[in-house]
């Protein structure tokens, strides 16, 4: 999608209907919503959502589209704490019926197939790569190149887990869970040794992680024009 797709899906605003939301984990919450018949996104965007039932002092946050397109949901996944702003006390107050306003999806956090992908997640920066290994398994016909998914969470919670497990039985996927930065970066060195300048890298997560990862990858030889960012921002 180019920048005048991207700039006309940011300025229309839809109505989204509510349907569930439920725990992924102890922090993890998803919220699931009605997808509109014309609304499309590529798989690894993210939306711009704003709180509709009630006033709040910052009522607008992005949050990736975590469901493929295929799915005919929207869906959105967050940390709430036990101490979470306004906006995720809103979002637990929501029933169903009740709507949310989002604007886009945009952004250049997906797949083209045209080069083997790393995909890097550190903690709920999965959400976008769920959605993207998530569209392939639904779409058939498979895919020409390989994707590896190297995800990275500390407490070893691993959201979706079940569900990526199930993705990685597609032989041109895999996934790598790892608990530590010295492990992602032996990771990360096996993938560029393969693939190098042809390969294409994906990052997701907290800016001081997406940051560190962004400059190991060009203190490497990876061009900047090869690695795509999508920084996570307000986890509270």
């Amino acid at each position: 999608m180019g920048i005048i797709q991207d700039i006309s899906r940011i300025l229309k605003k839809r109505e989204l209907k509510f349907i569930e939301s439920y725990k992924e984990s102890e922090e993890i919450h998803s919220f699931i919503f009605e997808k509109e018949k014309d609304l499309n996104w590529k798989a690894g965007q993210h939306g711009v959502f704003s709180i509709l039932h009630k006033k709040i002092q910052k009522p607008t946050r992005p949050f990736s589209v975590a469901s493929a397109p295929e799915e005919n949901i929207v869906k959105i996944t967050m940390v709430i704490s036990e101490h979470p702003s306004e906006f995720k006390k809103a979002m637990l107050e929501l029933s169903p019926g009740m709507k949310i306003s989002m604007r886009g999806p945009i952004g250049p956090l997906y797949l083209d197939d045209k080069s083997p992908s790393l995909l890097i997640a550190g903690g709920i920066g999965v959400t976008p790569f769920r959605s993207i290994l998530k569209q392939i398994e639904m779409v058939k016909g498979g895919i020409r190149n390989p994707i590896t998914l190297l995800y990275m969470d500390s407490n070893k919670s691993y959201i979706y887990k079940n569900e990526l497990d199930e993705m990685a039985k597609n032989p041109s996927i895999m996934i790598n869970y790892l608990d530590s930065r010295d492990r992602l970066y032996q990771e990360i060195d096996r993938f560029t040794t393969m693939h190098k300048e042809s390969g294409i890298y994906c990052i997701a997560g907290t800016k001081a992680m997406v940051d560190s990862v962004s400059v190991y990858l060009k203190g490497h030889g990876i061009p900047k024009r090869n690695i795509k960012k999508d920084v996570f921002m307000g986890y509270k």
